[in-house]
């Protein structure tokens, strides 16, 4: 008899689910979201401004373009300006010779509606990026068939190990949420030397470039925890949406700011998937 009630008060426990909505702070106020790149490639470096959306936004950004932006070399008090580009909407430098030297530290400086901005970082060596070579795979497991990339370098450094890797497809950034390839040395570093294999399969004719970043911790904790809200489902047992932690600062004013101001050196390397004779 009581084995009998029990399997009825599952039933109508199945029976009686409610959905709950769980309350997210909305935005109150302008909070501009800044996205700082400053590196040895010159057509990498520049700053793009927008305002932060509600999470169930789905309207397009605002942009920012009637902000002074300037970088300075906290080294030798240099100021690099910017001006905003507005058919491209992003501010890039005034001399676009111009890039980061490693050995130097730098500080980007953003003034908008009264409020002063800053984040800095300093320029790191970057590791060794010999190759890459490319090898077609049967289907696996989770895998497609198709050729798949190895990287091949050295990473001569024994700390500051925080990289993150960009793929380019024939001229198209790869750019969803499992295209964020970020790793560091807490399981060593050697992989490196024995081949870093691309998780994509590419095909004949595919042109390819990889960019490897070099990057200060607090950036790359910052795509970490971007990476983490990105997979965030919204469901019963996820944690609340949380915005990642900036290593921008208000200096000036009141309010709030997101984003992140990344400066390190980048190293490019490119390949085509010829077809077999």
């Amino acid at each position: 008899m009581k084995k009998c009630l029990f399997i009825l008060f599952l039933i109508a426990s199945l029976g009686c689910q409610e959905e709950v909505d769980l309350p997210l702070a909305t935005i109150e106020g302008d909070i501009p979201i800044i996205e700082g790149n400053w590196t040895n490639i010159p057509n990498m470096n520049e700053v793009k401004l927008s305002l932060a959306q509600d999470y169930f936004d789905n309207e397009d950004a605002t942009i920012i373009g009637d902000a002074e932006v300037f970088i300075r070399n906290l080294n030798t008090g240099e100021a690099i300006p910017f001006q905003f580009l507005s058919q491209f909407s992003i501010y890039k430098p005034l001399d676009p010779r111009r890039v980061a030297v490693i050995g130097e530290r730098y500080e980007l400086i953003v003034r908008w509606k009264g409020n002063e901005y800053r984040g800095q970082g300093e320029m790191l060596p970057p590791p060794i990026l010999d190759s890459l070579n490319y090898q077609f795979q049967e289907e696996r497991i989770f895998r497609e068939e198709g050729y798949y990339i190895k990287a091949f370098g050295k990473i001569p450094f024994d700390e500051d190990n925080y990289y993150r890797i960009r793929v380019i497809e024939n001229d198209t950034l790869k750019n969803d949420r499992d295209d964020y390839l970020l790793f560091d040395d807490t399981f060593g570093v050697e992989f490196f030397e024995e081949g870093l294999e691309l998780n994509y399969a590419f095909e004949e004719g595919d042109r390819v470039r990889l960019e490897l970043f070099r990057m200060n911790k607090d950036v790359f904790d910052y795509f970490n925890q971007l990476v983490g809200l990105l997979f965030n489902d919204g469901g019963l047992f996820s944690p609340p949406p949380q915005n990642p932690d900036t290593n921008l600062q208000i200096t000036q004013g009141q309010g709030s700011v997101l984003g992140y101001f990344l400066v390190g050196p980048v190293l490019q390397e490119s390949i085509e998937i010829l077809p077999e004779d």
